[in-house]
């Protein structure tokens, strides 16, 4: 890779998800709204043979089951829609009049709303539970980071290998389109990622370059220049993690001194 003095470039595109619009829906997401279709569906016309042998509750436990299962895999509108199918199928398949619509048992009327209600609730803590869980194999892999850029800037033998190393980061952290790394210069008047990860002179993440400046010893070293991807705006967890980075690189660049022409 080469450089000029003082400054480093990189122009990673991001992978074809990112490239995606952000209005369509993730395959995961899409293949959940089927499931919760047709699985309560398939598992209710399975228990047809059964139906004379097996309790109404029991039927209605079991497709509870698959409510859960779509919501752990899927979200909340999948756990909903298939809270909806399961009860739609109950009724059809599973009560008297069999195969239509209509319930003439007061308790079966009772066992499908409570059907309905208890899937809808259930699914709504899967869906969260599945929430929580990508929160911490995200926070995992932020610490990760952390982790790896500070032992690189304890070994490794110049400061541009920390640069090299953040600025990928960076681009993945961010879903940047761009960065690249300005050392010591301060032209123009960029929109600036401050500490607790909000952006100067705006409300939202801009589309034009925004410098994340790095310091060592509380003086000033350099800047990277953030590129927007098309993705989504940044959390401001993963922005956090990109001043903790920067920081990191400014007490490498500290270390080691004036950068040289490349």
């Amino acid at each position: 890779m080469s450089t000029e003095t003082g400054t480093w470039r990189l122009s990673h595109r991001t992978q074809g998800s990112r490239v995606a619009s952000a209005g369509a829906w993730p395959l995961r997401d899409r293949l959940a709204l089927t499931a919760g279709l047709a699985a309560p569906f398939l598992v209710a016309l399975a228990l047809v043979p059964f139906r004379t042998d097996l309790s109404h509750t029991n039927a209605a436990l079991i497709l509870v089951v698959v409510v859960v299962a779509v919501a752990a895999l899927g979200s909340r509108t999948a756990g909903a829609l298939a809270a909806l199918s399961a009860a739609a199928w109950f009724d059809f398949f599973l009560t008297r009049p069999y195969e239509t619509f209509d319930i003439t048992a007061s308790a079966d009327v009772e066992t499908a709303v409570l059907l309905l209600l208890v899937g809808v609730i259930v699914s709504q803590l899967a869906a969260r539970a599945r929430r929580l869980e990508v929160i911490t194999v995200t926070d995992a892999d932020h610490l990760s980071r952390i982790h790896r850029t500070a032992a690189l800037a304890q070994s490794a033998n110049s400061a541009d290998t920390v640069v090299d190393h953040v600025r990928r980061e960076l681009t993945d952290l961010l879903g940047l389109s761009a960065c690249r790394f300005e050392y010591g210069t301060l032209i123009g008047r960029p929109p600036r990622l401050l500490k607790d990860g909000s952006v100067t002179g705006v409300s939202a993440w801009p589309q034009d370059e925004i410098e994340l400046r790095t310091y060592g010893n509380g003086h000033y070293l350099g800047r990277f220049m953030l590129t927007r991807g098309p993705g989504p705006v940044p959390p401001l967890q993963a922005r956090l993690v990109a001043v903790t980075l920067a920081d990191q690189t400014g007490a490498a660049l500290d270390t080691a001194g004036p950068v040289r022409e490349g």
